[in-house]
């Protein structure tokens, strides 16, 4: 079944969505994701561990680092997670937020949303296996530079891909051990610190001034990307009951990851302001308990960006596939393996992206990305609010409880937060969005003409859908 279909037969209301995710060279059907890798997918897409929650009490001390921890889900993640919830269980397919903004606003605004997310999330790619060298250097510094850091940044990032294309399920295992793995130190640790707690120090606002640009930019970085996952929605068991559970688990799993160690720290260890920086929490350990903490936190950190790498190149390369489904591609790059049942195409097309950005100092690139990625949400929460409007009567298994006015009441904040962030945006950042941005609207025409002069297949969801509206 195309997306396409599936959203028609969502929208007759039928009582069940017959789900399949055979690829288009007839492999074999896939194994499903199931609730616990589910849980851990999710929570790679979005933090993998409390490595770079460090800088929010570098910008601002240890009181607003912990309030900010403790006040931001509920201002951003959970609104997130539940416009997720309601909208993967409504159309569950791998288009994930392509298809919600299609059907809400038509294929160019369709084809702008895939572009503009995409683009954000391959470039987050690159970045982990970037990240996993960064800390495997502090245990051989000889991958700091050179062509030992070229070789392991490129045989990292080919590896994983490997691992990516044997298929999710598998990924999706991987995901449960790494993290289970990857937070084992951080939990002995807070265990360490808890005798040495003093919690008059959490109370400490900082010796200097105040870096807000910092401070929202660490948390907005470590509690976002819950809509990623949904480009896998196709490719879960159950998902109308799966995803909703699997998103509360989640959110609530990634906060308490991240306030049990910035609690025991901040209250144990008691460090001038600038020390918190990235890798904080390493060296913290080493203070607690001695250097052998300090590597295995180090280790875990290579292994938290492994799963990331993971979990964001899946919903990349699911994405591919689902805007091919809808018709925004050619057909080709929703072909899977005839062995893993995998979109190959679409992991291969982004790790070859990735690797390419690896080597380039992409300072500016990642803000233009997150820029981009904020434009994406805007028109996320807007494609939400829209389709209760135009699809009333759209069979959602699962509801966020509130009519239209309160659904605009809890996606105002957020929106007023994703302003913040594109206001302050450095002059380098709205060249380089601008500039991609140009290239996803030429994309979008340059598809068209494809199509129009069949120079490749194409399936028709996207064209039938607009015929209907």
């Amino acid at each position: 079944m195309t997306v396409a279909e599936a959203e028609a037969s969502n929208h007759n209301n039928s009582a069940e969505l017959p789900l399949t995710t055979a690829g288009s060279d007839g492999g074999a059907t896939a194994k499903k994701l199931t609730l616990v890798p589910l849980i851990f997918l999710i929570y790679f897409e979005v933090a993998g561990g409390p490595f770079g929650e460090e800088p929010a009490g570098q910008a601002a001390g240890p009181l607003l680092a912990i309030l900010g921890f403790l006040i931001f889900p509920f201002i951003w993640s959970v609104p997130e997670a539940l416009i997720t919830a309601e909208l993967s269980t409504a159309f569950p397919g791998n288009g994930g937020f392509v298809i919600w903004a299609h059907r809400a606003f038509g294929s160019f605004v369709g084809s702008m949303m895939g572009s503009w997310k995409f683009l954000s999330g391959v470039i987050n790619v690159a970045s982990f296996p970037v990240l996993c060298v960064d800390y495997l250097d502090k245990l051989f510094p000889a991958l700091e530079s050179g062509w030992p850091r070229k070789v392991s940044i490129f045989a990292s990032t080919v590896l994983l891909s490997i691992l990516n294309y044997t298929g999710l399920s598998i990924v999706g295992y991987a995901a449960v051990i790494l993290g289970v793995v990857s937070l084992s130190p951080f939990l002995l640790m807070s265990a360490i610190a808890i005798p040495k707690i003093k919690p008059h120090r959490w109370g400490n606002l900082g010796s200097k001034k105040r870096d807000w640009t910092l401070y929202f930019n660490t948390l907005f970085w470590n509690l976002n990307f819950w809509d990623n996952v949904s480009t896998l929605a196709g490719e879960v068991d159950k998902p109308q009951k799966t995803f909703p559970l699997a998103l509360l688990v989640a959110v609530i799993f990634t906060c308490i990851a991240y306030l049990i160690p910035l609690f025991a720290v901040t209250g144990a260890v008691s460090v001038d302001q600038s020390r918190w920086e990235s890798g904080f929490h390493a060296e913290a350990a080493e203070m607690l308990a001695g250097k052998w903490l300090k590597i295995w936190i180090e280790i875990g950190a290579v292994l938290s960006s492994i799963g990331l790498f993971e979990a964001q190149l899946s919903s990349s390369a699911f994405q591919l596939e689902g805007m091919a489904d809808l018709g925004f591609l050619p057909k080709f790059f929703a072909v899977r393996s005839k062995w893993f049942n995998t979109p190959w195409v679409g992991i291969l097309l982004s790790a070859l992206m990735s690797l390419g950005l690896a080597y380039m100092d992409f300072t500016d690139i990642i803000s233009s990305a997150n820029f981009l990625y904020s434009l994406g949400m805007l028109l996320e929460f807007a494609s939400f609010i829209w389709l209760r409007k135009k699809l009333p009567g759209l069979k959602r298994p699962y509801r966020v409880p509130f009519n239209i006015p309160g659904l605009v009441a809890m996606c105002l904040i957020p929106s007023g937060f994703l302003f913040v962030i594109m206001v302050f945006a450095t002059k380098t950042v709205y060249l380089l969005s601008g500039l991609m941005t140009a290239g996803a609207i030429g994309w979008y025409f340059l598809m068209n003409f494809c199509r129009s002069r069949k120079i490749f297949e194409f399936s028709d969801g996207a064209i039938d859908d607009d015929r209907e509206s």
